[in-house]
């Protein structure tokens, strides 16, 4: 926001500075605001450089900004605020100007000023950014996040055919040739906010799903599974229970890892490589001789009258108790009958049954044609791998929430918290994205901000993953993010980047 003309509205922080001394008034022709990233910056037009003091209170929260021989008819006594200003007072005493600023905990500020034309710039920041003028400048810290000095400035066939993307408090390095990290710190009425994402191009670059230990159920964090592929990147991906099931549609290399009853978005890769988003229901049936049941669940813990399909995501048994059937299935035939804990064909499934399930299929025998129909629409069904999660955030280069019609409950769906997504750019690359929350050094966003947060990085599509202390954005090995638990949270599943 800019404002103009003979008027003031705001200054600095801490020490004392001094300008260059004028025997006529200064004129202010005009004062310039800005909220960026890292600080509040004051920039003040001066038909003449005046003399000014600056003075700070005891507690750092009131800045004083003393104008030697300034006219006040340049003064617009508008008030203004920011996330780091409070409010910000005028008075003028014997040819005095005084700007009094109230300012939030744990700021500092930094003067400059450029002779020609007259100006005086003032820096409103976090303390640890502040150079004292008495010793050396203190680091910022990193924590765990390891952020760029500043936008890097990538080679031109690196950065070719990646989103050409420039916005203040945006940190952009190449970290090889179509890979693009980028680090996004900005303030809104809550107080700081810093997202961290991965651009990866579609020409070198696909994105796979991956299990935790390769398997249902697991639980690892983001990072062994980054190392366990050997990935360029990786962010958490589907919900999941606590032994590591999933909650969300699942399918890889052209087998189904997890199911949900729920109509959710999901990301699908063809059998070409292209990505496409958007909701999905499985609906799948198990016909063994003559009686036909509905499946309950794939590769998840058996319930009660359920029929549960086991395949070779499960792990080498279905570690199920005695208390049913199994039916082991290869190449449309019943090969093997058990009552529990089957061993799983690599080949083939074991369809597991309880209670009236178990009684439908009773009479079923080794030899019996089997016939497994598990469907969720032509293009899904066709789909190699799938991962779904939700809601949507972004359709169509617009933001759309889909939160409600996917029936999320109330602790997905409402108040800042952190959060991952997956998008699909507007040039066809992929962006895997988070954004901390729970934690002084980032809020967290709501569904619909972290979608407006998505467009402004160049989503086309784009989904929410599992989010809160579950979010994490591995990079070439190294976590980027600050996860609200600590450390990184064991979960059940990532997306990857991968060579192709």
């Amino acid at each position: 926001m800019f404002y103009k003309s003979r008027k003031i509205t705001a200054l600095l922080l801490a020490l004392s500075l001094l300008g260059l001394p004028v025997a006529e008034a200064a004129d202010l022709n005009s004062v310039r605001y800005h909220s960026g990233a890292e600080h509040d910056r004051i920039v003040f037009d001066w038909s003449e450089m005046p003399r000014y003091n600056v003075t700070v209170s005891a507690d750092k929260k009131l800045l004083t900004i003393d104008f030697f021989n300034a006219d006040k008819r340049a003064i617009n006594k508008e008030a203004f605020s920011s996330s780091r200003i409070e409010s910000v007072d005028y008075t003028t005493r014997n040819g005095h100007l005084l700007v009094s600023m109230k300012l939030k905990s744990g700021l500092g500020y930094k003067v400059e000023k450029l002779g020609n034309p007259a100006r005086v710039f003032v820096d409103i920041l976090p303390e640890t950014m502040v150079h004292n003028g008495s010793s050396a400048a203190q680091k910022k810290p990193t924590g765990v996040v390891r952020k760029p000095a500043g936008t890097v400035k990538p080679s031109a066939s690196d950065a070719r055919n990646m989103m050409p993307l420039n916005f203040d408090g945006l940190y952009t390095e190449m970290m090889a040739p179509g890979i693009a990290k980028r680090q996004y710190v900005y303030w809104d009425d809550a107080g700081k906010i810093s997202a961290y994402f991965v651009e990866a191009d579609k020409n070198l670059y696909t994105i796979k799903p991956v299990l935790a230990k390769g398997r249902i159920p697991g639980l690892q964090t983001t990072s062994g599974m980054s190392d366990m592929t050997d990935a360029v990147a990786a962010v958490n991906a589907t919900y999941f229970a606590g032994n590591g099931d999933a909650i969300g549609m699942v399918k890889i290399d052209g087998d189904m890892a997890g199911t949900t009853y729920f109509r959710r978005t999901a990301i699908g890769m063809n059998a070409s490589g292209q990505p496409f988003m958007g909701p999905v229901t499985y609906s799948g049936h198990v016909t063994l001789g003559d009686v036909t049941l509905p499946v309950s669940g794939v590769d998840c813990e058996r319930g009660a009258n359920n029929l549960t399909i086991y395949n070779h995501w499960y792990g080498p048994r279905t570690r199920t108790n005695e208390y049913g059937m199994e039916y082991t299935v290869v190449n449309g035939e019943v090969t093997a009958i058990h009552t529990g804990n089957s061993v799983i064909p690599k080949d083939g499934m074991v369809i597991s049954v309880h209670g009236s399930s178990a009684e439908a299929f009773a009479g079923v025998q080794v030899g019996d044609r089997a016939e497994i129909d598990q469907e969720m629409g032509a293009r899904w069904n066709q789909a190699v791998d799938i991962m779904g999660a939700g809601p949507r955030l972004v359709q169509n280069g617009q933001v759309s929430v889909t939160a409600g019609d996917e029936q999320f409950p109330g602790d997905i769906r409402y108040g800042r918290a952190p959060r991952s997504a997956v998008a699909i750019l507007k040039n066809g690359n992929y962006l895997f994205g988070v954004v901390d929350g729970r934690q002084s050094s980032s809020r967290g966003l709501t569904l619909t901000d972290w979608a407006k947060l998505l467009v402004k990085m160049g989503a086309k599509d784009a989904m929410n993953l599992d989010g809160g202390g579950s979010s994490a954005l591995v990079i070439g090995g190294q976590l980027q993010n600050s996860p609200s638990d600590g450390s990184e949270r064991y979960v059940g599943s990532a997306l990857i980047i991968t060579k192709k």
